[in-house]
């Protein structure tokens, strides 16, 4: 495109801003929290909004048997197809579940209040900003009637604080979308390549309950899950002599999230159940780490006469790698926003995981960029009063457009 056109895209959307800001207002005022994951809702307001702007949203329902085996109560992802020409599809990828509010707000989370230039409310920075994002940028790109080639589609879908699979992984599955390229919500000024997969586990330890007044008539659980919290820490000790050669990322670590268990105080605990967080850097096995974590805490208690241990996997989501033929979005991103945000921005990778990582599994060459802020901390995601700069959503708006409009001339 020309330095004309980009004017042009950024004249358009600096007129429109009003409306969506207003579109992105009505979308945090719809929770959307997971659990209990009741989704339906949201994406039927979506999909009249889009409506408004001539965007026919296809409804794509999960099978309720699948969304109540997952824990949820209803999911219905959404495609929006805008056909040009002949040429590449560019998937453009947000969700719209998330974690509950919780409580020490001091903004009403689903209020989409505007203060001080921020807009308040619970998803607005993960990742509902990315549906207004996306959709006004496709618009600004439509508005220039210029010739292009190829397509775009937007894809909101409601699975990603589940691991995703019932969100992209089922659209991918139903072969109901295959992009050339996707841009998937992002979480900083970065354009980002890469994230660290994840593994979160469920150790049950069984022992066998007594009184406490005669304890060696019980086998103490909780102290059998004392001695694997004592192995499961020292192997976070030794993480740290792994570095990722991975821009933004660290090393690996490990956190033990929750711990249950034992039934009252004068009661040997018969059974305590622990459940951990494992981030694993690009370069990492899951496979691998998975059993050596088994071997790990199988060896904790393997001196603990009359215990048993139970492993239940609750998630695996593979890392994102970057996959050939990304450079092209990769670079227009990148030229995109160093020049609206007036600063050099590059491509790295982020310690989170997504469900962005499902693309890339397909083959799909994948980056995440959106609005959002300098560090995902600045935006209090998924903490009391998340937030974005309306300014960020401004620009981040533009690079969008401005990159689909050179990828698709």
């Amino acid at each position: 495109m020309t330095p004309v056109q980009y004017q042009s895209l950024d004249a358009w959307i600096d007129a429109h801003f009003d409306e969506e800001v207003r579109f992105l207002q009505q979308l945090v005022r719809v929770p959307t929290d997971t659990p209990p994951g009741n989704n339906a809702p949201h994406a039927a307001l979506t999909a009249e909004l889009l409506k408004a702007f001539g965007f026919a949203a296809e409804a794509h329902p999960v099978p309720a048997t699948d969304v109540k085996a997952a824990g949820l109560q209803s999911i219905t992802n959404l495609v929006v197809r805008r056909r040009y020409g002949a040429g590449r599809t560019i998937g453009l990828n947000a969700h719209g579940d998330v974690v509950p509010p919780g409580d020490g707000w001091t903004h009403d989370p689903y209020g989409g209040e505007v203060v001080d230039g921020k807009l308040y409310g619970r998803a607005t920075a993960v990742s509902k900003s990315d549906f207004a994002t996306y959709t006004f940028a496709t618009r600004a790109l439509e508005s220039l009637g210029a010739p292009l080639k190829g397509s775009v589609e937007l894809y909101f879908t409601y699975d990603e604080e589940f691991g995703g699979e019932l969100g992209p992984g089922w659209l991918l599955q139903q072969a109901l979308v295959k992009p050339d390229l996707l841009i998937a919500a992002g979480f900083s000024y970065q354009v980002i390549t890469s994230h660290n997969g994840c593994l979160q586990m469920e150790v049950t330890v069984h022992g066998k309950m007594g009184h406490a007044a005669v304890p060696d008539t019980g086998v103490d659980a909780l102290q059998a899950a004392t001695r694997i919290l004592n192995a499961l820490y020292h192997q976070n000790s030794l993480y740290q002599q792994w570095p990722s050669q991975v821009k933004g990322i660290t090393y690996p670590y490990l956190n033990v999230g929750l711990i249950e268990g034992g039934t009252n105080t004068n009661v040997i605990p018969g059974k305590v159940v622990l459940k951990f967080d494992r981030r694993m850097t690009p370069e990492e096995d899951p496979v691998e780490v998975e059993a050596t974590l088994r071997r790990v805490i199988a060896g904790a208690v393997a001196q603990s006469p009359g215990v048993a241990i139970k492993f239940t996997r609750l998630l695996l989501a593979q890392g994102l790698k970057p996959l050939p033929g990304n450079r092209p979005l990769v670079e227009a991103l990148c030229r995109h926003a160093s020049a609206v945000f007036g600063e050099p921005i590059s491509d790295s990778g982020t310690p989170l995981y997504t469900d962005a990582r499902l693309f890339c599994e397909r083959g799909i060459p994948t980056v995440l960029y959106g609005c959002g802020p300098r560090t995902v901390s600045e935006s209090n995601a998924k903490r009391v009063d998340e937030h974005i700069e309306l300014d960020d959503l401004r620009r981040a708006t533009k690079v969008v457009a401005r990159s689909l409009g050179d990828l698709l001339s």
